[in-house]
């Protein structure tokens, strides 16, 4: 039988089928304009669930999955680097795919696309919101309607970031690891170091330590509730989200694992883990005046799927908290890098 398990490895998390997702801290775009891809600032800590059976809110231990603390409007991308075989993955916001602005669903879908295929897809920085453009997922409180899930469906009731890795199933990855080896044994002396992904604009080494989360464990006393938070968009960057092309039969047509990750605040992840929360996010300003890079990705082999009518409406989260009075510096030309041409305990699913 096939392993389901979801476990963290340091702060990456590994869904069955060898895909890896880390959570990176980075800069926060202005809400006009397009942009380049914001550079990584460290990755955010992730803690699970089941850990802290003491002080999470019930509802959390009955969802399982993880946790991670993030700033009222920090922005946040999702690295898919270390993800070692094809996979079809899907990103939820509030289950609402992130891709597709449709509802959570545990089946593939192609018309519209629902899902980013690694490792093909080396990041995600936000929703598809634009030919050749994504909008930056930006952390908002539930309640004030600024979530993607807010606009979409009308209803915040999710918050978080779901998850759910498809495998190519066992004849197609049997002919993909085949057509590696002779690949590899072609292009060894051609070949970059660190192979795919390595030049990303990745963060710092994973935090030590693992964690993970149980499925519908009972409440253990009474627990106050957490501040809920969920994703809203900030601005638009220069990003692709690719088109897959293999047809949809190549899939497993059931996930082989997922999880739920709620976002928690600064005082919430304190009082919860005991830990001290990140420092605040870095002055955007600072580090461009700094000369530190910004990144642009382009996979000219690659199909970009176009935007669906449903994630092109939703509005930024400055339309609910205001203006961001944050002065901005545009980086220079030469700031902007062109880039390409498991321990630990089991993450447990629970009822979401």
């Amino acid at each position: 039988m096939a392993d389901t398990t979801v476990r963290i490895d340091g702060n990456t998390l590994r869904l069955p089928g060898g895909v890896a997702v880390r959570f990176i801290r980075t800069l926060r775009l202005p809400e006009s304009g397009t942009h380049a891809l914001p550079p990584g600032l460290g990755e955010f800590p992730v803690r699970r669930v089941a850990d802290y059976p003491d002080t999470v809110p019930e509802a959390w231990r009955a969802r399982g999955g993880v946790m991670l603390p993030v700033y009222l409007r920090e922005a946040m991308w999702l690295s898919f680097g270390g993800t070692a075989e094809p996979a079809a993955l899907q990103v939820g916001v509030g289950k609402v795919c992130a891709v597709s602005g449709k509802p959570w669903s545990d089946r593939l879908r192609r018309k519209p696309q629902n899902y980013v295929v690694l490792p093909r897809q080396p990041w995600l920085d936000g929703i598809n919101s634009g030919k050749g453009t994504v909008r930056q997922f930006v952390a908002v409180p539930l309640g004030l309607g600024a979530t993607v899930e807010g606009q979409v469906t009308g209803e915040e009731v999710w918050g978080g970031v779901q998850l759910q890795s498809f495998p190519l199933k066992e004849p197609q990855l049997a002919r993909w690891r085949r057509e590696e080896t002779l690949r590899a044994e072609r292009a060894r002396a051609f070949m970059p170091s660190g192979g795919y992904g390595a030049a990303m604009p990745m963060a710092a080494a994973p935090a030590q330590g693992a964690v993970s989360a149980p499925a519908g464990a009972s409440a253990g006393g009474t627990r106050r509730a957490a501040a809920a938070m969920g994703l809203g968009v900030g601005g638009s960057m220069r990003q692709e989200v690719y088109e897959d092309d293999r047809p949809l039969s190549d899939w497993a047509e059931t996930p082989a694992g997922r999880v739920f990750v709620h976002l928690v605040t600064p005082p919430e992840w304190r009082r919860i883990t005991g830990e001290a929360p990140p420092p605040s996010p870095v002055d955007r300003a600072a580090y461009t005046r700094a000369g530190l890079p910004w990144f642009d990705y382009y996979d000219q082999d690659a199909e970009d799927l176009a935007p669906t009518d449903t994630l092109g409406a939703v509005k930024p989260v400055g339309d609910w908290l205001g203006d961001d009075h944050e002065p901005w510096q545009a980086p220079s030309t030469s700031q902007v890098k062109p880039l390409k041409d498991a321990p630990g305990k089991p993450v447990e699913d629970g009822d979401w």
